[in-house]
């Protein structure tokens, strides 16, 4: 491949008002209207007392246009700027300047994070009940949980604190923010954001757990009143606090438990013609060693947990074994157990593959690692509050209009979701005064942005009783 032409210095110009370099901002934000997203925000968003007095004006259309500039890729409040090139103005109404939208961001505190939580929470129910963005709720819904450190750096952090996080399956200190998410999926659809929570990088993995589980249960019986929830986390999360919001819940729950006294004694009176040898569809990596494997053992038996509070409960603690890949040349096996608790009725292996599939939330953090969250943008702690809830909200719509265009994109990667249906460039005519967009001829993803078009443009509200 080469250039065809001879350009000269002058023959690149800044100058086309008609060209909107996000065409599929057009079908997104008309399902964000659909869903209600900027009624919800302005009756739920209030902050009487800014610091500056215009600081928290039209909160609705400011955090739109931060949601908006997060599905076509900002990751810091500077790159919201794209929003205001070419012709993307005239196509899209109230597009604010970056400098105005960080001075709200910073009115934000813990209470106004909470209104904003609120948001996202009624907000993904709009778009569960307007598109198939969780297909198959209605027979079974797995709840994850689970947190990570995003690393900061220099000392105008508020908040950023160290904390312990792994890398490459090896623990490390890191300086950074700890957000804790919860996500919702079936078997059938990729997983959504149930809700988000920012906290200092030196906080526990399990700090506000319970709470959070609780109101991810609420919001899937929102969705489904007699769904069968499934809640699952690792070792931070087996703890009094989410067992007790699942019991009340009425869901199940999947969890690790951290090692000790009693849990060594209930896996040593596992007889060995107990085991069951289990191999995993596909490789998994080893959550000590950073090794893949694909084979194991799995056991199950009786436990009771938190024994010598109220909250004690009897069900089953499901342990799986390794090799210890450190001791190939042991003279007995050096077995490695991991064990989880559960209440639900699977068979020992299947329970044991539908709890390792709790790893589908970190495809989530991979996406939005790979998007708002590659940085913490602002220095107070409450903006960069605000900023992960939009950005889980921008992920949550992203999915849905995903599920619009169908087939692969329904459980496509946001990335893949930007590069293919929402950075679209397009020509804006208006031939007798009817808008009509100009898209790329050729474009290998036509048809799915055309079902997108369709389904947004064609959509008839159902008329209300």
């Amino acid at each position: 491949m080469r250039v065809s032409h001879r350009f000269t210095a002058m023959s690149a110009r800044f100058d086309e008002d008609n060209l909107v370099s996000y065409a599929g901002l057009v079908p997104l934000l008309g399902l964000a209207e659909q869903t209600r997203l900027p009624e919800i925000i302005a009756e739920k968003v209030s902050i009487k007392t800014p610091r500056i007095k215009s600081g928290s004006a039209n909160p609705a259309p400011k955090l739109l246009t931060v949601i908006a500039g997060m599905c076509v890729g900002a990751d810091s409040i500077d790159d919201l700027n794209v929003l205001r090139a070419g012709g993307i103005p005239i196509v899209v109404d109230h597009v604010y300047a970056p400098s105005t939208l960080g001075t709200l961001l910073r009115e934000f505190s813990f209470g106004h994070a909470r209104q904003l939580e609120s948001v996202q929470r009624e907000h993904l129910i709009g778009l569960a009940a307007r598109t198939e963005l969780l297909a198959g709720i209605d027979q079974q819904a797995f709840i994850d949980i689970d947190s990570l450190l995003r690393p900061v750096y220099g000392h105008a952090k508020q908040g950023a604190s160290y904390g312990h996080t792994k890398v490459s399956g090896k623990q490390v200190l890191r300086k950074g923010l700890s957000p804790l998410a919860t996500t919702i999926s079936t078997p059938t659809s990729a997983p959504v954001i149930a809700g988000m929570r920012l906290r200092a990088g030196k906080t526990g993995s399990g700090k506000g757990a319970g709470r959070m589980i609780a109101q991810a249960i609420a919001t899937t019986r929102a969705m489904s009143a007699d769904a069968n929830i499934l809640v699952r986390g690792d070792s931070a999360f087996g703890n009094r606090a989410v067992v007790r919001a699942c019991r009340r819940g009425k869901a199940q729950f999947s969890l690790v438990m951290t090692k000790n006294a009693a849990i060594s004694r209930a896996i040593d009176s596992i007889a060995e013609d107990q085991w069951t040898p289990v191999r995993y569809p596909g490789a998994v990596q080893d959550p000590d060693t950073g090794a893949w494997i694909s084979d194991a053992e799995v056991a199950e038996v009786p436990y009771t947990a938190f024994a010598s509070t109220k909250d004690r409960i009897t069900a089953r603690l499901v342990v799986r074994r390794v090799k210890d890949a450190r001791c190939p040349d042991a003279l007995f096996p050096v077995w490695r157990y991991h064990p989880f608790f559960t209440n639900t009725d699977l068979p020992t292996v299947e329970a044991d593959i539908v709890h390792r599939r709790h790893a589908i939330i970190e495809t989530v953090f991979a996406d939005l690692i790979d998007g708002p969250l590659a940085h913490m943008p602002s220095g107070r702690f409450g903006a960069n509050s605000a900023w992960v809830l939009c950005a889980a909200i921008a992920h949550n719509l992203l999915h849905a209009a995903g599920t619009l265009a169908g087939e692969r994109h329904a459980v496509a990667r946001g990335a893949t979701l930007r590069r293919q249906i929402i950075t679209v460039p397009a020509r804006l005519a208006r031939p007798a005064r009817t808008p009509i967009l100009h898209l790329p001829s050729r474009w290998p993803w036509a048809p799915a942005w055309l079902r997108l078009w369709q389904a947004t443009t064609n959509h008839s509200p159902p008329t209300p009783a």
